[in-house]
């Protein structure tokens, strides 16, 4: 047990009493730390500063998938984005109404390991979002926080943020899916520190009107069980709503990274990224790979694996299989970690049987490989109600942090609303949401310990 002061104590019940009456995730809870999770002040720079690249990296994206429809860039490029697509889907995201627009929230999924840190995926359509604004905003209040520490984002950076999305509508639809449905208590939240002009409705509302703006929290996966969609999309591809995220599955790939490593595409990231930004990416990117069963020549081998099939991905040692397995997007299981499959950790049976069923889902569903960069062990204390007293925990910490887009064109800017931190036991390998772990807002190191350590 860790010393319990007063004033942890104080401050884990202001938290847990500030939990909004409907909860913020459906059937969810989490254990509560009393401080905010610090980060050195080089990392918080990086962090403020990584939203111009990935910014960037969608931007280039963008023109890759263009530049591949035209025949400028490889077709390859976009046989494997639209793999498993249907026809319409395809259409509608090279629709003209859509052929600038970007994810207009970028979030990406962040380790911090020996060696730094870790961008192991973006996520174009997030949870998270009233969450973070929530922890930003309780840990920001003088009864919790240290006076001398500033929540990254401060107490309504997420609030300003997600309402800078969204321009000059004066209506905001946030439509959640039934999918999606575990998020919809966090929405209501933020809809309600926004006033009227912010409403959160199901799948089934139909009143959308020109000049609104919707944000779309439903994948494209998902399209068939969400009634009010085909209004959704007729309404923005007539460009009379504003729509974020955009309709276009590109932006909801894994194997964009993938891309990114890719030897044949590097010129091309080079000249739209600038050799910075590239080099940054590579830096802080592992490398990723596309499951693709079609045979190689003899003599070829896959870069950095060194293997001639992908057959031989079984026979790895425990040891060498510090891989993750994961399917790309469009499916159901692309998001909360439900595909993921970390070789090390399970037997040689489970992972050639996951490597099998990567194999056979290529043609529809497309799997990357990806190398594991293990987490480091921080330190971590939660709040235990039951015995009154803080509990050390040994985690390892994933960081997401939110970055809002505003503004139109080369002129649009991202800038960081908050970052939420989630701390899992250290005996986890893969990082998400757990009831074990704790999840808080980051703030910058420098004394922000020291009064609750009093």
């Amino acid at each position: 047990m860790s010393t319990t002061t007063p004033a942890a104590k104080e401050a884990a019940f202001a938290i847990r009493q500030a939990i909004p009456a409907g909860g913020l995730f459906a059937g969810q809870d989490w254990r509560i730390s009393p401080r905010p999770f610090e980060l050195d002040p080089h990392l918080a720079r990086e962090l403020e500063t990584l939203g111009r690249v990935l910014l960037q990296f969608y931007r280039a994206v963008n023109l890759l998938y263009r530049q591949s429809v035209e025949g400028r860039q490889p077709a390859w490029v976009t046989g494997l984005l639209d793999q498993g697509k249907p026809a319409e889907l395809v259409a509608l995201q090279r629709q003209p109404a859509f052929k600038n627009d970007v994810p207009r929230v970028i979030r990406p999924d962040i380790l911090l390991t020996d060696d730094g840190f870790a961008i192991t995926e973006l996520d174009s359509v997030p949870g998270g979002i009233g969450l973070t604004a929530w922890l930003n905003a309780v840990y920001s209040r003088s009864a919790i926080r240290n006076p001398t520490t500033e929540i990254i984002g401060g107490a309504r950076g997420m609030l300003d943020g997600f309402a800078s999305i969204c321009g000059d509508a004066p209506q905001v639809r946030i439509v959640v899916s039934e999918e999606s449905a575990t998020y919809r208590p966090e929405m209501e939240w933020i809809a309600s520190q926004l006033g009227s002009r912010f409403s959160v409705h199901d799948a089934q509302f139909t009143d959308i009107r020109t000049g609104d703006a919707v944000y779309r929290f439903f994948e494209l996966f998902d399209l068939a069980n969400v009634p009010n969609a085909p209004r959704i999309l007729d309404l923005a591809v007539a460009r009379q709503i504003r729509l974020t995220p955009p309709p276009r599955a590109v932006f909801e790939e894994k194997l964009l990274f993938a891309l990114l490593w890719n030897r044949n595409l590097r010129e091309f990231w080079r000249q739209q990224l600038g050799e910075g930004f590239l080099r940054r990416l590579l830096q802080h990117v592992p490398y990723t790979w596309v499951v693709d069963p079609m045979p190689l020549p003899p003599h070829a081998a896959i870069p950095e694996l060194n293997l001639t099939d992908w057959q031989q991905l079984k026979t790895l040692s425990q040891r060498e299989r510090e891989l993750i397995l994961k399917v790309s997007g469009f499916h159901p299981t692309a998001w909360g970690a439900r595909s993921v499959t970390l070789g090390s950790d399970v037997s040689q049976a489970d992972w050639s049987a996951a490597v099998d069923e990567a194999l056979r889902a290529f043609p529809t569903s497309p799997y990357v490989l990806q190398r594991y960069h293990k987490p480091r062990t921080v330190a971590a204390e939660y709040y235990d109600f039951d015995r009154e007293a803080l509990v050390p925990m040994p985690a390892r910490a994933r960081l997401c942090p939110y970055y809002f887009v505003n503004g139109e064109g080369d002129a649009a800017r991202p800038h960081l609303g908050g970052v939420l931190v989630t701390l899992c036991p250290a005996d986890k390998k893969i990082i998400h949401g757990m009831k074990d772990a704790i999840l808080a807002p980051a703030c910058v190191a420098g004394g922000g310990a020291a009064e609750l350590a009093r």
